[in-house]
């Protein structure tokens, strides 16, 4: 337990030397009050009061002395008004005399008190005189008695008489000695007072003459207090007509302002008037865009959606066809698993192992099929090699045909080299050629098929085999050596043969339709009659076909002259267009046939541009010298932009003058654009390469849609098996733009990410539209560009832009553009303009311009004179340096603008400065408040910035020197958000803070500091002292802590550094409240979640006195004393928080204490509970869709490694007659990414989850348990501070109600008990049971035992050693386990037993305890007893007779009408362990048994012969929900004929308490007639005679049965001298039977009745017939004839014969017996 925070008031009193004189009589007691003190409470006012009386009056008379010296030397100069060395004497005296007076009335209570404690003890002296003479009588009395009895009986008595007269004889001389002693102190106490007295008579005079100054010190004080008001009141007047006057002129200023306002209003509407017209054209013309816009965004979406919904088709088509194949590919895999599993089943029949079997059979088809595919690929191989050579010979032969014809001299050559290299090409052959040379021969086929004809199909085969020999002829190696056959060849060249040379043009002619379309053939020198042609066998005019500036969607036509410039007759054949022109270009043209030398023929080419693009291609052409071409230009509009001169030169001029050129710009271009010219620092490099890299990003993006549109063509068309001639283009220029643009590879990524399959399938189309977005980003981010790259305002600068800034320049035009050159600044001036364009294919122009100022010759060194930060009030000071360049001296005049000259002075104010020297002037700032009145124009008040232009005239010079001083103004206050603080009421056991704003509102850093603070009042932080920045705002903690009860007035001075004051008016009331609290800080040690941690403090009344000048007394400021009574306290703490109070409310009596138990108990909050559950809910959907996602992408992947695998395993058929071939490998693979790519842009699966709300997480939830493990396990260290208020009653309670809340109670008096609880993460937590720590059993039977358990588990870093508390050993809880040591993250479960022993509630708690944690479990549960009624209220069932082996049941109902289930059970008596040792034939009837005691607890009679049990019950045990009931079936099943079965049913329920006991009987006859109702003659034979054998029933059935005895017994009563009859009964019966029977009723009758009617018996009825089913009874009455004696038996025998089904006879005895009243018999029937 921590101390409180401040300390009682008794602690903090000194002690003066004052006791230390006096050490006995330290303490007293008011005889008036009661009440004890001490001296230190006494006089605790003032600790610095002298040590006595006679130090006191040398004091005093010191003192005295002293001020009558200051009177006589101060009498001629201060005779009205008194000095304040009078008013401190008077202050001083009073004190002194006051003091005295308290010496007095300590010593007179000192005297009064010694002669008290003298008085008693005078008193207890007689006393104790007194019953020692008594006792000394009675010693005499004693030994008188002793000496008349005898000796040894009385010794005892006087020893203790002896004994207490030796005590007493002690006692008294202890008091005499204490009565000297208290009589000395009485003498020294009355010396002491009568010198007190004596010292009290000398200063009697300064009495009487310091109460006449008190007094007239009164009167002055009235007269000044008269005098302060009176100026108050004047200086109100003048206030109030200050008021008026501002009011004034604050109506006249809102007058003008609403005047202005007023003005202005109509001059802003005129305006706007005016604006709406053009405002109205505006709108209308941007609706108008908006429009257009709009039309062509929804033409473009309208396009998108036509696109999106053929994909999505071709997507559904490709899903569809994917799941056909899928489910084909199960059900073949399920028919081929059937059949394995059928074969597994046959080869397990056979007994055969069936899996090596399988693993054999799969070996040899894997087997097989490899050898049938090797022997398939050998076959191909051969059939491919042999065709190769047929082909080959052919060659052969067609080479030698054609070599025949142009060469016959070399055929033998030929023919040799043929042969040489016959082997490397056969070699050759054997290597099939690639698809892909055959598939780009195929293609090329088809990209020049529009100009040949069908016909010359197989001509181009030849040519192409032609060229394939040429290649291998071409590429054979050289000989190392020149052999006669090449000399020989060479001279036959050399030689002329007119006829080889025609024969030889004459096959080139005939061969000229031979030459391959698409590959001109290679030819080597041309010589022709002699001459060897080099160049283009024809020429064309114009040389360049040149489309230049064409507009897209116009026609184009242009006629080109081909003339034939080789030296022999030629022909010309048109092959076609590049590729990149065939989409725009149209060629028509007639072939002429042969064409002489000289000649020419005419084409003409048609363009149609479709897209804003330059074009470069060709017209290519075969002829038989060779192919040539014709090169085609096709430019668009472009802009050609150019100025006259980059680099301007002003040359010099003097600051002042203005000079301007101008510079032209010139469009030579056909397409007009916009321009800007803006001026910058350097050369923006870095912007013309960022625009060049935005026109090359827009040409590719523009080729790049083309290029998409005709692969969304080509992906449209899936039934084409040739690749496009577009995409190997669009991926030839894709590498160009790579190449291209390095610079713009991120942005284009960034751009236009796509993914790989999504890219290949729609052919780069989104890709493209993203570099397109970008690059119009780029382009509309030009002017933001712009505006970075300019350089500040034109005022800034000396080179200036004329009029024309921006403009338009149209096609084929100039624009000038003016730049001014005004010096203001001598130096040299550079300054580079940039001309920037809207078209971005025009890079900026750069522009230079350079010029030289000089300036007059006197200047100022510091033209901008900076004071920095000023406060008003006070003086700054700076220097201004004039430097002269001149060769003469000159007059110098500072002139300062009138509105400053009150704050701002120069001195001197006119001055000469030297030849080439300078002059330094003293500049003075002194800035008043009136500044901004005086000078509006140059300060600014709210920023408080002033800039004052100050000027230099010097002589002869026209224009002055100007100056600038700048300064920041700003003012030195300190301000308090308010003028006066009220601390309020306040205790003196508590501190009240209150919180005062201290404002710095100047623009620099101010020290201040707290002086002369009191001692009761504290400021914080730093004590009162610090710094406050510019405009800061410090929070200033003032603490009052109140020392006694009083008011409190006082003044806080705050003291700027500038030595300014700033005060603080305070008050406070100081409360001493009636109760106080032992400690009123509690500091908690760190609690675990889930623990608690309890500290003691009580609440103390020690107000048992109104004496205030014994003791401080409670009371409120001056108020009066509070009343000493019994006071009611009552804490509060905060709703639904971690403390709790024990108790809260109280009373507590003068003088005593209450004691108080405080309990911090840290616990989580519920909504962050919620609120984490709800986060581990999301968090962990979250995951669940991350993995579905990549289950999801790794299934999209293996299919498509499927689908991919399926392709290749597809083999390649040969195409038949009339269809397409199928697609090659590499169509087939882009075929494939287009399906995958349509598979992986399908939607996804969307995922319904919705955050739930925390407030629909239940509490007792799991989301709401995992939320709450997941706190304890990441609790964060908290500290948490409560103030807790204790309200205190102003008087006693009530009598009603003496323990009622303090409901009178007063605010003032008001405790505050302080608590610091910090909270730490638990290390022990329960991890069952959803994190509870309660365990509630419900309701549980009384007698059962129920076991639960609770893991806890061990969530910090070290080793925990668990123990427990002990529970009730008598108590329903047990603990049935052990605890453990526990390790780091380690659980441990806990076996917890509840077993009630009664109906009730219990409830305990066991604690858990770990070295840093005490968890408490708390174990509830609801004793409940078992409450089950039968229906069957116990005693007898009789099941009465009945044929034996026939069965009878009977039911009755158990109702459990407790709360809880039942579980109940049944028992027979006849099958529990116990009694089967007594049943059956061992068992003693009730006859045989030694008493009645036992025959009453008979239980089980005659059992079957069969073993079986007689009675069966159905069910035997079973369980009974509450409020419902069970029926219990019994029956009845003999086997063999028996008069005497019987059993005893018992239900129990499970705490083994019984419900009921009932006896079960019954009776079984073989025949349907039975007797009942007589007495028993014996034992039954049944039960003692053994089983009957077989045999025995047929000698039954032929010997006669006797008749059967019964007895019946009558008593008759005499009664008053008559004779009472007596009556018994006997029933007949007859058992309804389900066996057929021949007869199905009984009857019977009596034989002899005179007998028994001479014996006074009477029968009725004598016979009759009983029904089946029913009983019929006969009554016998006997009448006692005359003549009987009393106690006489009369004894007669009659027949009684039964007659059903068989016929019996019963002899029926009547025993008849008469007695007296008296005897009271026990069976009066």
């Amino acid at each position: 337990m921590d101390v409180p925070a401040r300390d009682s008031p008794s602690e903090e009193v000194s002690i003066s030397s004052f006791h230390s004189e006096y050490p006995p009589d330290d303490t007293w007691k008011d005889e008036e009050t009661g009440d004890d003190g001490t001296r230190a409470e006494t006089f605790r006012e003032d600790p610095a009061q002298p040590t006595d009386a006679a130090e006191l009056s040398l004091e005093l008379d010191a003192t005295n002395c002293a001020d009558n010296d200051d009177d006589l030397g101060e009498d001629g100069g201060h005779s009205g008004k008194k000095s304040y060395a009078e008013t401190a004497r008077m202050f001083k005296l009073r004190r002194n005399l006051d003091q005295l007076d308290c010496f007095h009335r300590q010593k007179e209570h000192n005297v009064l008190k010694a002669r008290e404690e003298l008085k008693v003890c005078r008193l207890h002296i007689s006393e104790l005189e007194r019953q020692r003479a008594r006792v000394e009588e009675e010693i005499e009395q004693q030994k008188e008695d002793d000496n008349s009895a005898h000796l040894f009986s009385c010794s005892a008595a006087v020893f203790r008489l002896r004994a207490q007269h030796k005590r007493l004889c002690q006692e008294l001389q202890q008091e005499e000695e204490l009565e000297s002693h208290v009589a000395t102190t009485l003498r020294e106490h009355e010396l002491e007072m009568c010198q007190v007295e004596v010292e009290m008579g000398r200063f009697s005079l300064l009495r009487v003459e310091v109460q006449e100054e008190e007094q007239a010190y009164q009167a002055l004080q009235a007269q000044r207090g008269e005098a302060r008001l009176q100026k108050e009141y004047t200086s109100t007047q003048s206030l109030q007509l200050q008021t008026q006057c501002l009011k004034a002129r604050q109506a006249a200023t809102q007058k003008e302002e609403e005047t202005d306002y007023q003005r202005t209003t109509e001059l802003a509407q005129a305006s706007r008037q005016k604006a709406a017209l053009y405002l109205k054209e505006t709108i209308n013309r941007m609706h108008r865009e908006e429009a257009e816009n709009e039309q062509q965004s929804r033409g473009l979406r309208q396009k998108r959606m036509q696109a999106v919904l053929s994909l999505k088709a071709n997507i559904a088509c490709t899903q569809e066809s994917l799941r056909a194949q899928q489910t084909r590919a199960r059900a073949q895999a399920w028919r081929q698993e059937e059949e394995e599993r059928q074969l597994r089943e046959s080869l397990q029949t056979q007994g055969i192992n069936s899996t090596k079997y399988m693993y054999q059979q799969k070996k040899l088809q894997e087997f097989h099929r490899k050898k049938e595919e090797f022997q398939e690929k050998q076959k191909s191989k051969r059939v491919e090699i042999v065709s190769k050579l047929l082909l080959e010979e052919e060659l052969l032969e067609r080479r030698k045909r054609h070599h025949a014809l142009l060469f016959p001299p070399t055929q033998r050559l030929e023919r040799l080299a043929g042969q040489e290299r016959s082997p490397e090409k056969l070699l050759q052959s054997l290597d099939p050629q690639p698809a892909k040379t055959k598939e780009e021969e195929r293609k090329r086929d088809t990209v020049f098929s529009d100009s040949s004809s069908s016909s010359e199909l197989s001509d181009q085969e030849e040519s192409r085999d032609l060229e394939e020999e040429q290649g291998l002829t071409d590429s054979l190696a050289q000989p190392e050596f020149t052999g006669l056959w090449d000399q020989t060849r060479q001279v036959h060249q050399s030689t002329p043969n007119e006829d080889a040379k025609s024969l030889q043009t004459r096959a080139e002619r005939r061969d000229m339709s031979l030459l391959p379309v698409g590959k001109p053939p290679v030819a080597g020198k041309r010589v022709i009659q002699g001459k060897e042609f080099k160049g283009s066998p024809f020429i064309s005019k114009p040389e360049i076909i040149l489309f230049k500036d064409f507009d897209v969607g116009q026609v184009y036509k242009k006629k080109v002259t081909l003339t034939n410039v080789s030296y022999t007759t030629n022909y010309c054949k048109l092959l076609g267009v590049t590729m990149d022109l065939m989409d725009f270009i149209s060629i028509s043209f007639e072939p002429p046939g042969p064409i002489s030398a000289g000649m020419a023929c005419d084409m003409q080419v048609i363009f149609q541009p479709m897209m804003n693009k330059d074009l470069k291609g060709e017209v290519q052409f075969v002829s038989a010298a060779g192919p040539f071409s014709v090169p085609i230009r096709c430019t668009i509009k472009k802009c050609d932009l150019s100025v006259d001169i980059d680099l301007i030169v002003f040359g010099t001029h003097v600051v002042g003058q203005t000079i301007s050129r101008a510079i032209t710009l010139t469009n030579k271009g056909a397409l007009g654009t916009c321009f800007t010219l803006v001026s910058s620092p350097c050369p923006s490099l870095a912007q013309s390469q960022l625009q060049a890299q935005a026109h090359a990003l827009s040409e590719a993006s523009s080729a790049s849609t083309e290029l998409s549109q005709e692969r969304s063509t080509s992906i449209a068309a899936a039934s084409d098996s040739q690749e496009s001639p577009a995409s190997r283009d669009s991926g030839e220029l894709k590498s160009e733009r790579k190449s291209q643009e390095p610079l713009l590879v991120s942005d284009s990524k960034q751009s236009g990410a796509q993914t790989p399959a999504v890219s290949e399938t729609l052919g780069g189309v989104e890709a493209a539209s993203g570099r397109r977005s970008l690059a119009s980003e780029q382009q509309e981010g030009g002017p933001a560009l712009k505006a970075s790259t300019e350089e500040p305002s034109d005022s800034s600068s000396d080179i200036t832009i004329g009029e024309v800034r921006e403009g338009e320049v149209g096609p084929f035009e100039s624009v000038k553009l003016e730049i001014v050159f005004t010096p203001t600044v001598p130096g040299e001036a550079k300054l580079d303009f940039h001309i920037k364009f809207s078209d971005p294919t025009c890079e900026p122009i750069s522009i230079g311009v350079r010029g030289m100022a000089v300036c007059v010759p006197v200047w100022v060194a510091q033209p901008s004179i900076v004071l920095k930060i000023c406060m008003f009030d006070r003086l700054y000071q700076d220097s201004i340096v004039v430097q002269s360049r001149a060769s003469t001296a000159l007059r110098l005049t500072f002139k300062v603008c009138p509105e400053l000259r009150n704050h701002m002075e120069i001195l001197p104010k006119t001055g000469y400065i030297q030849a080439r020297s300078s002059f330094n002037a003293k500049l003075k700032f002194l800035p008043r408040r009136s500044l901004f009145e005086d000078a509006k124009k140059f300060f600014d008040s709210e920023t408080g910035v002033l800039e004052v232009p100050l000027t230099v005239q010097v002589a002869d010079q026209v224009r002055p020197v100007p100056f600038t001083v700048h300064a920041v103004i700003t003012s030195s206050d300190l301000c308090f958000d308010r003028t006066e603080v009220d601390f309020g009421h306040c205790s003196i056991y508590e501190s009240v803070k209150t919180s005062v704003h201290l404002t710095n509102l100047t623009l620099l850093p101010q020290d201040f500091g707290f002086l002369s603070i009191p001692q009761f009042v504290q400021v914080q932080p730093n004590d009162g002292f610090g710094t406050l920045l510019p405009l800061e705002t410090l929070e200033v903690d003032l603490i009052f802590s109140a020392k006694k009860a009083g008011e409190y007035s006082f003044q806080l001075n705050c003291k700027s550094g500038i030595n300014r004051d700033f005060p603080l008016s305070c008050r406070a009331v100081g409360v001493h409240p009636p109760l106080e609290l032992s400690h009123s800080l509690v500091q908690f040690g760190a609690t675990a979640v889930g623990d608690c941690s309890t500290a003691v403090l009580h609440v103390v009344n020690a107000h048992t006195s109104l004496n205030e000048f014994t003791h401080p007394v409670p009371r409120i400021g001056r108020d009066p004393v509070a009343p000493v009574g019994p006071r009611l306290f009552a804490f509060t703490p905060p709703e639904n928080s971690e403390i709790s109070l024990t108790p809260r409310t109280g009373k507590v009596l003068p003088g005593q204490r209450c004691l108080v138990q405080v309990t911090f108990r840290p616990r989580l909050c519920d909504q962050a509970i919620r609120e984490e559950a709800v986060r581990l809910l999301c968090r962990s959907e979250e995951l669940r869709l991350h993995e579905l996602e990549r289950v999801t992408k790794a299934e999209g992947n293996r299919k498509g490694g499927e689908q991919e695998g399926l392709c290749k395993r597809e083999a390649p058929t040969a195409p038949q007659k009339g269809k397409k071939p199928p697609p090659t490998r590499p169509q087939a693979k882009q075929a494939l990414k287009e399906k995958i790519s349509k598979v992986s842009i399908s939607p996804k699966t969307d995922s319904p989850f919705r955050a739930p709300n925390p407030a629909d997480i239940q509490s007792g939830s799991e989301e709401y348990a995992v939320g709450r493990a997941s706190l304890l396990h990441s609790f964060p260290e908290h500290y948490s501070r409560y103030v807790i208020p204790c309200f205190v009653s102003d008087g006693e309670p009530p009598q009603s109600d003496p323990q009622a809340q303090p409901s009178c109670s007063s605010p003032l008096n008001t405790l505050y008990l302080e608590l610091h609880c910090p909270a730490v993460r638990p290390p022990l937590v329960v991890a069952s049971s959803n994190g509870q720590t309660t365990i509630n059993y419900h309701q549980v039977a009384v007698g059962q035992k129920v076991v639960k358990k609770l893991t806890v588990q061990n969530i910090s870093q070290e080793s925990l050693e668990l123990r427990s508390s002990v529970l009730d050993l008598s108590g329903p809880f047990s603990l049935l386990n052990a605890l453990r040591r526990l390790g780091p993250g380690a659980t441990h479960t806990l076996l917890l037993a509840f077993t009630p022993a009664l109906g009730k509630r219990y409830r305990e708690t066991v604690e858990i305890h770990s070295p840093n944690m005490t968890m408490e479990i708390t174990l509830c549960g609801v004793g409940v007893d078992p409450l089950l009624t039968s229906s069957h209220q116990g005693g007898l069932m009789d099941f009465g007779y009945m044929l034996e082996k026939e069965r009878a049941s009977q039911v009755f109902k158990l109702q459990n009408t407790s709360s809880l289930a039942v579980r109940f059970s049944v028992l027979l008596h006849s099958l529990s362990l116990g009694c089967k040792a007594l049943s059956g034939a061992d068992a003693f009837p009730a006859l045989l048994s030694p008493g009645p005691e036992e025959q009453t607890h008979s239980t089980v009679g005659t059992q079957n012969y069969s073993g079986q049990s007689v009675f069966n019950v159905t069910p035997i045990e079973g369980t009974i929900a509450p409020g419902k009931s069970q029926d219990i079936t019994v029956t009845f099943l003999p086997d063999h004929e028996s008069l005497h079965y019987s059993d005893i049913l018992k239900v129990e329920l499970m705490n083994k308490s019984t419900v009921c006991v009932m006896v079960l009987k019954g009776a079984a006859r073989s025949h349907i007639m039975y007797l009942c109702g007589g007495d028993p003659l014996a034992v039954p034979t049944d039960a003692v005679h053994p089983l009957p054998a077989s045999g025995d029933s047929e000698h039954t059935v032929d010997c006669e049965k006797p008749p059967l005895p019964v007895l019946l017994t009558l008593r008759g009563v005499y009664r008053e001298g008559a004779m009472s009859p007596a009556v018994r009964e006997l029933e007949v019966g007859c058992i309804c039977s389900t066996q057929p029977m021949a007869k199905k009723n009984v009857e019977f009758s009596w034989e002899g009745l005179q007998a028994l009617q001479q014996r006074g018996f009477t029968v009725e009825p004598t016979r009759g017939t009983v029904d089946a089913g029913h009983r019929r009874t006969i009554t016998v009455i006997w009448t006692p004839p005359c003549g009987l004696k009393p106690n006489e038996v009369v004894q007669v025998c009659a027949p009684l014969t039964l007659r059903g089904d068989e016929t019996e006879v019963y002899s029926v005895t009547l025993l008849a017996l008469a007695s007296r009243a008296s005897q009271d018999p026990s069976h009066t029937n």
